[in-house]
């Protein structure tokens, strides 16, 4: 990691030919999600923890209303006046720091820019990377304007970057526990209330790895049937809500519908409604009983339960390429691994999963002898993590630690 900040460092001296001295660096983790996949759109309880995979930014405040942002991961400079701040672009990197500057300007005038040079550790699909950056350019820009703004508030403002610039539906989980996570902790988010859990787990019980299969399959949410599915839980919380003769909102959510009225109500709902309203109760159930796993240190029971939110994902959400299905099966089925689904959109990106360290070498034997066979489009670019928990995004003063 110290060697990746000071290439970063090194990279933006020969381009702007400051001192090392000026520089600050941002760093913001990756994060996953063990249980609560796709109900954060609809304020539903989620869980999540960052890793120690994380995108970097070094930066140092301009004298003028100028940003200027290279990237070691994609080609081209982004550059715009904070006065003068363009609209999205289709397929820009670009975005997300145009957002952010656009996002702090809604409440604080930024009095400055700042050059800066971003990177990445993993590859780009399912781990939130773009949440990561988003983070990463408000907390930069914010160090360069002296803005005390709290993680709270940098939760809503990165959902501007994504809900408002961008136009992609997508709920506080992903920022949130960017944000708010520590070391070996489990974050409990309920998304309609913003409170916080911290579950930790058992101190002899630590002894697992993230295991995170990058698909080789990369696209923007923003071009899938993600919004799809946002909509469609919506319409069967407008049913449900309906047919009980309740008040519907403009935009409901699920998390609006008591579980009995689900469960008094929930079979009338037609294809497809009736599967992502399943999907949606039953992971909500899957929880809280892992949360309550994880404090007792069985990991082994939070493994069984990803599986099931893994199923779940394929068969009541249906969501998965088939890229990602085959992980997920093969994860399944492979010694050594407690459990494993989907990580993040899933419709495109990564599995993640839980895993044993004596059996590494075999899990990365089954994946070799499986996945390129059954897909050889993505045998070059599909690639194998084992990772572990980290802490919050930050701004780093000194070393990492």
């Amino acid at each position: 990691m110290e060697a990746r900040i000071a290439q970063l460092k090194e990279h933006l001296k020969r381009w702007v030919g400051c001192q090392n001295d000026d520089i600050r660096v941002v760093y913001a983790p990756l994060r996953i999600s063990p249980l609560g996949a796709h109900v954060d759109h609809q304020d539903g309880l989620v869980t999540g923890m960052t890793l120690d995979q994380v995108i970097l930014l070094a930066f140092v405040p301009r004298s003028d209303r100028r940003v200027r942002v290279e990237s070691l991961n994609f080609p081209g400079l982004t550059e715009f006046d904070l006065d003068a701040i363009p609209p999205k672009s289709a397929r820009d990197w670009g975005n997300y720091v145009r957002g952010a500057a656009l996002a702090l300007q809604q409440i604080y005038p930024l009095r400055v820019g700042l050059d800066a040079v971003v990177a990445g550790s993993m590859p780009i699909g399912g781990l939130s990377s773009s949440a990561a950056v988003g983070v990463a350019y408000l907390l930069a820009l914010e160090t360069a304007n002296d803005l005390p703004i709290s993680p709270e508030e940098n939760i809503q403002l990165d959902r501007y970057i994504e809900n408002v610039y961008l136009g992609l539906r997508n709920g506080v989980l992903d920022q949130s526990i960017i944000l708010m996570s520590e070391h070996d902790t489990l974050t409990y988010l309920d998304c309609q209330s913003m409170t916080f859990e911290k579950a930790t787990i058992p101190q002899e019980k630590k002894d697992f790895e993230i295991l995170v299969v990058y698909s080789g399959v990369g696209q923007s949410l923003v071009g899938t049937a993600y919004n799809n599915r946002v909509s469609e839980c919506q319409a069967a919380a407008r049913q449900l809500l309906t047919w009980a003769g309740q008040s519907v909102p403009e935009n409901p959510r699920l998390r609006m519908v008591p579980e009995d009225l689900y469960l008094e109500l929930g079979d009338r709902l037609p294809a497809p409604l009736d599967r992502r309203a399943r999907h949606f109760f039953t992971e909500v159930r899957r929880v809280r009983d892992g949360v309550a796993a994880w404090r007792e240190g069985d990991v082994a029971r939070l493994g069984q339960l990803m599986r099931e939110s893994g199923a779940s994902s394929v068969y009541n959400y249906e969501s998965g390429c088939p890229q990602l299905i085959t992980l997920y099966n093969i994860l399944s089925e492979c010694p050594g691994v407690y459990g494993a689904r989907f990580s993040g959109g899933g419709f495109r990106g990564s599995c993640l999963g839980l895993s044993d360290p004596a059996y590494r070498e075999e899990i990365l034997a089954t994946l070799a002898a499986r996945y390129p066979q059954a897909h050889p489009e993505v045998a070059e670019t599909y690639s194998v993590h084992f990772c572990k928990s980290d802490g919050p995004a930050r701004v780093l003063n000194g070393r990492v630690c």
